[in-house]
């Protein structure tokens, strides 16, 4: 049976060395959590460091000793590696970039080298203890390269990806010098998950700008040989933990002890976070300082409880930050404060859970308002908490969990008099709306929790790896080769149907410059001075850009999908009637277009014109290109003409041209005992279902086909040209 690996960062355990002994605390992190109650049969093992920095042989052996038993697989790390690629590119580079803090983003190459050469070291890692049929899992932005390594190693795997933090705009990730590396390695999964729909548009438009790969509206991203689904998984807390914990006798401690603390006339305003900038937690405490100049009527009636995680304090933006909050928390108690009152009561230290629980459960206002967040589960686990329904949350609009949790008071974090209203409209909130509120949000916390999340994500990605496996059916392996080759050679009459754009050559930019190669036209020459074969270039091409590329090889031409065919040493005829008195009007309207599109052209042919955008921007073509469809679809409703979409191109033509009927021409001339047809588009599937069943149909990329076969790329075309004429 096969296993499920996680690969991350760290291992959900903490190591404590004393006295020569190496005891294991387990983490008590919302994703070791959901992991353990998965709903799987499967044996789940982890990989990823285990928090220590040795050299000592001995010491590593033991700590890998006492984590297998536990189903984990260190990973060391020398303190060099782990400072450039942990510190430096993880949270120096894609940290800062990624939760739009462009003016802390450092991009040195030193710290990319170092990022790829760990990549690589957790890949090697785990083939050492993986097998082809496992199941992969790879967490966040520490390894996104991880994915693509192990399709590399396990072409048929199946890989996920979660992302725990935001993905952000093209417009940022574009100043990423290594940003195409970073794409086609979270690509390398069948699966990609993020918290939101905002990183998942963002992500997918990054994919289609940069790699120039197209992908369906629902997030479905095709590659030349498989499909990667990319998706919104909002990632939940362990509701039932957190709810019982109220009840539980520590906690009630906790509680009894901090009731004595605060005044009962008092509300406590709870903000809990891990240090970062990204928490906007000194414009928290603006706006606390606000709140008490617009209303002082509050003052001894509230304070703000802050409890700050320390983190990577060896940072110099952290040591500023940290210094900045402890100005900024002494000014305001010095300004507000008096000999029985203080404002803000902060905490610089972790707490342990039945501490925070209380806490959570104590305070009637939680402020959790940072400007840019993954998800934020601090927000769900205080809601969790609220087992009597009271209590007030505000919500940064910029935390991955206000998509969920809309019945937040919901804020601009940048807005200092947006957070002051927030604190004012929830102080006075009436308990019957604080119930009701938290009731909505409770419902939603406790439905997508944690378990929830984990299983969805590994169901789905077994679905699709069925999908995939289903799709690679069709797949031009090495057997369908071997059987095409074979039945090729026997034939004596053969008939070959090529596709040119997309199937014999690459797509360019500028149509013009996609001239056959030197290989294509040696294959070709081989091919037609074979007695046995007839050769046919079927393509979309105008008869005169196919006439002065092919007119020194004996091939037959169909051009313009089959509105002209030239056969051997003929002159070029019409298949069908065909008129052309429709092209000004759409002519006209396309230029139009074009003249408020730059980066589009018109190619007109004898009997249709097209519309190229190649080499638009991707945003801008999707909306040109829906506009153009509908504009185009009401002019041709009632006439003969049909609007064809093939590789970012938009065609309107005769509904009587077609390859389908073009080849049909062919395959009645004569009793073919070889026949076979290559094409990559939609105009080709005509072709396709023209053919007898005993043909070979190949298409070019890994889509939905008539064809019986799926082959990969132009090239892998060219490999099977070659094979055939060695024959």
């Amino acid at each position: 049976m096969s296993r499920i690996i996680i690969i991350s960062n760290r291992l959900p355990v903490s190591i404590i060395e004393s006295d020569g002994d190496i005891n294991l605390k387990p983490s008590a992190g919302g994703l070791a959590t959901g992991l353990k109650s998965l709903n799987t049969e499967k044996e789940i093992i982890w990989l990823g460091w285990p928090g220590i920095i040795t050299s000592d042989t001995s010491l590593q052996s033991k700590i890998t000793d006492k984590l297998k038993a536990l189903g984990m697989y260190p990973v060391f790390l020398s303190q060099e590696k782990y400072d450039k690629y942990y510190k430096g590119f993880s949270n120096e580079t894609l940290w800062p970039l990624f939760h739009y803090f462009q003016q802390y983003t450092m991009y040195m190459t030193s710290y990319w080298l170092a990022y790829k050469e760990v990549n690589m070291i957790f890949a090697e890692k785990l083939f050492k203890i993986a097998e082809p049929d496992d199941i992969f899992w790879v967490q966040d932005y520490h390894l996104m390269l991880v994915p693509r390594l192990i399709r590399e190693k396990y072409r048929k795997a199946s890989i996920g990806f979660f992302l725990h933090i935001p993905f952000p705009s093209y417009e940022l990730f574009r100043t990423l010098p290594w940003r195409s590396e970073i794409l086609e390695g979270v690509l390398g999964a069948d699966l990609v998950g993020f918290h939101t729909y905002d990183y998942v548009r963002h992500f997918l438009s990054a994919v289609s700008r940069i790699l120039d790969l197209n992908h369906h509206f629902l997030g479905r991203v095709t590659l030349h040989d498989r499909i990667v689904d990319v998706d919104s998984m909002p990632m939940g807390i362990d509701y039932d933990k957190f709810e019982r914990a109220v009840y539980d006798s520590e906690t009630q401690k906790e509680i009894a002890r901090y009731k004595k603390t605060i005044s009962k006339d008092e509300k406590v305003i709870l903000a809990i976070d891990r240090l970062d900038y990204s928490k906007a937690l000194p414009k928290r405490l603006k706006a606390f300082d606000r709140f008490l100049e617009w209303y002082p009527e509050y003052k001894r009636k509230v304070t703000l409880v802050i409890i700050l995680v320390p983190s990577r304090s060896t940072v110099p933006q952290y040591q500023s930050l940290k210094d900045e909050i402890d100005l900024a928390v002494g000014k305001i108690n010095g300004k507000w404060g008096t000999s029985n009152w203080t404002p803000i009561h902060y905490y610089y230290r972790s707490f342990r859970f039945s501490r925070l629980v209380a806490w959570y459960h104590i305070s009637p206002i939680a402020l959790v308002t940072p400007y840019r967040d993954g998800m934020n589960l601090v927000s769900k686990e205080y809601i969790a908490t609220k087992t009597d329904g009271k209590g007030v949350l505000i919500l940064s609009e910029m935390a991955g969990s206000a998509k969920e949790l809309t019945s937040a008071l919901q804020v601009n974090p940048n807005s200092t008099a947006s957070i002051v209203d927030a604190l004012y409209n929830a102080i006075n909130m009436p308990e019957e709306e604080q119930i009701t509120r938290n009731k909505r949000m409770k419902k939603i916390i406790q439905r997508n929790n944690i378990n929830t999340w984990a299983n969805n994500f590994l169901t789905r990605l077994e679905d699709l790896r069925k999908l995939s496996d289903k799709l690679l059916e069709k797949q031009f392996d090495d057997s369908a080769e071997e059987l095409l080759l074979k039945d090729y050679n026997l034939a004596t009459k053969r008939l070959i149907f090529l596709d040119y754009d997309g199937t014999l050559v690459g797509f360019k930019n500028d149509p013009m410059k996609a001239k056959p190669t030197e290989e294509l036209l040696d294959n070709l020459k081989k091919l037609t001075g074979n007695d046995k074969n007839n050769v046919v270039i079927i393509s979309g091409r105008d008869k005169n850009t196919l006439e002065s590329w092919f007119h020194h090889l004996p091939v037959n031409l169909i051009a313009e999908h089959g509105a002209w065919c030239r056969n051997i040493e003929d002159q070029w005829c019409q298949m069908t009637a065909l008129k052309d008195d429709w092209k000004a009007g759409i002519k006209a309207f396309l230029e139009a277009i074009v003249d408020r599109t730059p980066g589009s052209f018109i190619e007109e042919k004898s009997y249709s014109i097209a519309w190229h955008y190649r080499k638009l921007d991707p945003g801008l073509a999707e909306i040109r290109k829906h506009e153009l469809m509908e504009n185009l679809n009401l002019r041709i409703s009632g006439t003969n003409l049909q609007l064809m979409e093939g590789n970012k191109v938009l065609e309107i033509k005769d509904n009587k041209v077609n390859k389908g009927l073009a080849s049909t021409s062919w395959l009645e001339k004569d009793e073919w005992d070889f026949i076979m047809a290559v094409g990559d588009d939609y105009t080709d599937e005509d072709t396709f279902k023209a053919m007898p069943d005993k043909a070979y149909t190949l298409k070019v990329g890994f889509t939905a086909t008539a064809a019986k076969y799926n082959i990969d790329t132009v090239s892998d075309v060219q490999k099977l040209l070659t094979k055939m004429t060695s024959l």
